[in-house]
């Protein structure tokens, strides 16, 4: 009797599991489509943590052998299909992602210079609450510099005439991009690499006008023009936000309210996203199709919802332009083409497959974007939305029916709450990830603040800018700086609240991508196996709850030292550090307040020259020696202070001579990984380019020599 060639995966198949895996995705046919983004996003996401050209070529190797083996194993069942498709699309993401990084390689600029320079104004971003002007340039041929660069004019010496298209001269002193300056923290570099910014920096004197900007092409200034129209007619904090809501310039935006509107889970109406252009799209196609309604020979001739539509489409794009095309508003632009495109063609427009699309189209165009803040957030958001009310339950409780306009009242403001809170919910692992902190009274400040704002400030907005034509949208302004300042009065008194904000140290990935994997599906399947979601979202949720925040905060370039006690308080070795300095810390140790002056801290004997702290962890005590001037120190002393400390840091090279107990962190190792993190309970030390691995735009002084661990200390 012949072998038959299929019998051991016909064995494998009359098992129970693969039949019941079998019917379920059958039952599940119509959500297996919206699992493609996610198939590429995943392998975009093992691009950026493998880090490795090895480690890419192996996981599209493993991709594609999965893909074969369901392929020529199977016998066209859904799971077959389902694992073949998936496993091609993550390959696909990883090969895509790495040509993206391949095609926008830009030079960058390796130290610190000052230099004279002649440059092409790209764009031009007004930050009036830091009193500057934000310039992107093109410097053409100029072989000592990047072909692009970024620089900061003080608002002093910015001037009208630079615009997009000027040719401009200025002396500017450039450094290389940002790295992160500790594990976890904001990665400006890799930023920077897509852009293909290849250097920062700040504009020192005059800035010379060498050819003025043509005007055809001033799309920019006329949004500069808009947004300084809108301030004028609006003063202070009101003007700020409805020049951000017209324009989508934030620069004017004092950091007390951003952060009162971050701190209330009001954040995203700073943001130009789906919201807004919601908000225009269906202004404009409700205008339109109700004008032309009043017709009867229009009506009844054409198919006006059709004509809305296309109208609508128009107004979408023109205020994507408007506001100066950011990706958030340009997904949410796609998004809106999408319904716009379903209605037109008389079919469901929001659904989780209009959702899968625009996030497919981002995921094409700007795979880089998947790591990014804005792209979780946003689409997070609209999937947790989509996914609530296509419950049956969801549903059934808030359809239309014949009632009192108070019970409809009722039932839209609990539609508006629970809604809130289930986006809440969704987007409180991604805040925490990437900021470390997320708002807890969100849900209840967006029962007001989105109702106001779509349906009050920016049709009042737009009614005033339509009747300043005429020189009569004053009134009309007055009622929107009325309801910008309550707007403003509800994110402050929300994020004044007792336990407002929560705060948490760096987590692990890991935790971040099972809470993902969780949501994911329960958000993408419709039968009753969605719930085993929970268990990889709860999994991510207990280690991210049980993560020990570490005890040292060592910065990159060895000059900032943060030091956490048990209490939760921290203190900082230079008192002077900037602001951005602090507030990052402290962010990611997940503080909340000032911090300390280490000098003040019990157990610190500090000098001008260092500090020598006594910490009492894992049942001993650690010593802990920084330096924090530049002034000479005799090596002989230098050396027994190293010997009677445990850790030593400083942003010096120190001498062979000073050896310590445990860990050395001067230039010479933070130059190799970058700044790091010291848990001295469970003594491990994590660096930020453990964090990050070895991508192209990282920058550590070598890649073979990599700083030995330190050995477990006696």
């Amino acid at each position: 009797m012949l072998f038959h060639p299929r019998q051991l995966p016909d064995f494998w198949r009359a098992c129970l599991p693969f039949e019941k895996l079998e019917r379920q995705l059958e039952r599940e046919r119509d959500q297996l489509p919206l699992w493609v983004p996610v198939a590429l996003g995943s392998g975009i996401a093992a691009w950026f943590g493998l880090a490795n050209p090895a480690w890419w070529l192996a996981f599209i190797s493993l991709c594609g052998g999965v893909a074969l083996l369901a392929a020529t194993t199977g016998r066209g069942s859904r799971a077959d299909k389902a694992l073949f498709w998936f496993a091609l699309l993550a390959a696909i993401g990883c090969a895509l992602i790495w040509f993206r990084s391949w095609s926008v390689a830009a030079p960058v600029l390796e130290r610190p210079v000052v230099i004279v320079f002649n440059a092409k104004i790209e764009k031009t971003e007004h930050v009036l609450a830091r009193d500057m002007v934000r310039l992107t340039l093109r410097t053409g041929d100029n072989p000592n510099l990047p072909p692009r660069v970024r620089v900061n004019v003080p608002l002093a010496k910015a001037h009208a005439a630079l615009q997009e298209g000027a040719l401009i001269r200025l002396r500017a002193r450039l450094m290389p991009p940002a790295m992160p300056a500790l594990p976890g923290a904001y990665d400006f570099s890799e930023r920077a690499w897509f852009q293909g910014l290849g250097a920062t920096g700040q504009a020192l004197g005059d800035i010379e006008v060498l050819r003025p900007a043509d005007p055809l092409f001033a799309l920019a200034g006329y949004r500069q023009r808009l947004s300084a129209h809108v301030q004028s007619q609006m003063a202070g904090a009101a003007g700020a936000i409805g020049a951000t809501l017209a324009t989508g310039d934030r620069g004017a935006i004092a950091e007390a309210d951003a952060e009162a509107m971050r701190r209330s889970g009001l954040a995203h109406l700073l943001s130009i996203s789906g919201l807004h252009v919601t908000a225009v799209v269906g202004a404009i196609y409700l205008l339109v199709l109700k004008l032309l309604a009043l017709s009867p020979p229009l009506a009844l001739r054409f198919r006006l919802p059709v004509i809305a539509a296309g109208c609508a489409a128009l107004a979408a794009l023109a205020y994507t332009l408007l506001t100066g095309a950011q990706v958030p508003t340009i997904r949410a632009c796609v998004a809106a083409l999408l319904v716009l495109v379903a209605l037109m063609m008389g079919r469901s427009a929001i659904t989780l497959r209009m959702v899968a699309a625009g996030a497919l189209f981002v995921l094409i165009f700007w795979p880089e974007a998947l790591v990014g803040p804005s792209f979780q957030l946003s689409f997070a958001a609209v999937t947790a939305i989509i996914a609530l009310h296509d419950h049956p339950r969801i549903k059934d409780m808030f359809m239309l029916r014949e009632e009192g306009w108070l019970r409809k009242a009722g039932r839209f403001a609990l539609s508006l709450f629970l809604t809130g809170v289930v986006v809440e919910i969704a987007l409180m692992p991604i805040a925490l990830y990437h900021f470390h902190k997320a708002g807890l009274y969100g849900a209840l400040a967006n029962i007001i603040a989105i109702p106001l704002t779509t349906f009050v400030i920016m049709p009042l907005e737009a009614l005033a800018l339509l009747l300043d034509s005429i020189g009569l949208g004053a009134p009309v302004w007055w009622l929107c700086e009325k309801a910008l300042t309550g707007l403003i009065a509800l994110a402050h008194f929300v994020s004044s609240r007792p336990g407002a904000v929560t705060m948490l140290p760096t987590m692990p990935v890991i935790a971040f991508a099972s809470v993902l994997l969780g949501g994911l599906w329960i958000c993408l399947w419709k039968e009753r196996w969605r719930t085993l979601g929970l268990i990889p979202a709860l999994v991510g949720a207990l280690i991210i709850a049980s993560t020990r925040a570490p005890d040292i905060y060592i910065t990159g370039d060895g000059r900032h030292v943060g030091i956490r006690n048990d209490r939760g308080e921290l203190a900082m070795l230079r008192t002077r550090s900037g602001d951005f300095i602090r507030d990052m810390i402290r962010e990611n140790a997940g503080v909340e307040g000032e911090s300390q002056a280490l000098e003040d801290w019990p157990n610190a004997d500090c000098n001008p020259d260092s500090c020598l702290v006594t910490l009492h962890k894992d049942g001993r005590d650690w010593q802990i020696l920084a330096t924090r001037s530049s002034h000479y120190i005799p090596v002989i002393a230098l050396a027994a202070a190293c010997r009677r400390a445990d850790i030593v840091v400083s942003e010096r090279w120190l001498p062979q001579a000073c050896q310590p107990r445990w860990l050395k962190a001067d230039r010479n190792l933070l130059q190799q990984v970058g700044g790091m993190t010291i848990d001295l309970e469970h003594q491990k030390i994590t660096t930020a380019i453990d964090w990050t691995g070895k991508h192209q735009w990282t920058r550590y002084r070598t890649t073979e020599r990599r700083a030995r661990k330190p050995s477990k200390p006696n």
